[in-house]
């Protein structure tokens, strides 16, 4: 079996904004520091953004949490920034909300409504 492990990377136009978003925003963690380019933690979600010409701002960076009443607390934090108010979706059983980051990118904040199998990252860096 292998081991695999992975990073999302985006282009961005505004790097220290968009740090100070995720992590003092969002509660991301500083992962990783490279040259223009600075990896952020949530979880197992390992996101990293690196300073370049363009932003890229396809597709949807959804954010889980363990709890309805912690995605009710992230909304309050980016309510300013949202789409959607919170509500149960339930074709998926989740509680979830949408809004956007500062330069326009998807978010998704979520909790699941069942039970899940949990993910140890930390077993793949030892």
């Amino acid at each position: 079996m292998f081991d695999l492990a992975g990073i999302i990377f985006f282009e961005t136009q505004k790097l220290e904004e968009i740090v100070e978003f995720y992590t003092s925003t969002l509660g991301m963690k500083i992962w990783l520091e490279q040259k223009s380019c600075t990896i952020l933690s949530h979880g197992n979600l390992l996101l990293g953004f690196c300073l370049r010409n363009n932003a890229e701002i396809e597709g949807m960076i959804t954010l889980f949490y363990k709890t309805q009443r912690i995605v009710d607390q992230m909304y309050e934090r980016v309510k300013h920034l949202a789409n959607t108010e919170p509500r149960k979706n339930e074709v998926y059983n989740i509680y979830q909300f949408f809004a956007k980051d500062p330069e326009g990118r998807d978010l998704e904040f979520q909790a699941f409504l069942h039970k899940l199998t949990p993910l140890d990252i930390e077993d793949f860096l030892k």
